[in-house]
């Protein structure tokens, strides 16, 4: 009776050690997949930033201004905090 409860310690342990190493192995491939995702998100949204700018005969000067003033206040904002933080 003893060699049989000691067997099913050495399953227990067993056990034990193959459920680490799946988890192990899940977070692994989980981490690496989500990376991947995020690349490729980041390409995407390169991509169509990239194409944002439209050709000037597709919208009106008066909008276009408008949206470049705004680009101009954002990019100042974030140059103003980061000296300020600095």
């Amino acid at each position: 009776m003893d060699g049989n409860s000691s067997l099913e310690a050495v399953w227990d342990v067993l056990k034990w050690v193959l459920l680490v190493l799946a988890t192990g192995f899940v977070a692994y491939v989980g981490r690496f997949g989500a990376q991947w995702l995020i690349e490729r998100w980041r390409a995407r949204r390169a991509d169509v930033s990239s194409d944002a700018s439209p050709p000037e005969e597709q919208v009106d000067p008066e909008t276009w201004a408008k949206v470049e003033k705004k680009r101009a206040k954002a990019a100042a904002k974030v140059e103003k905090k980061r000296n300020k933080g600095g």
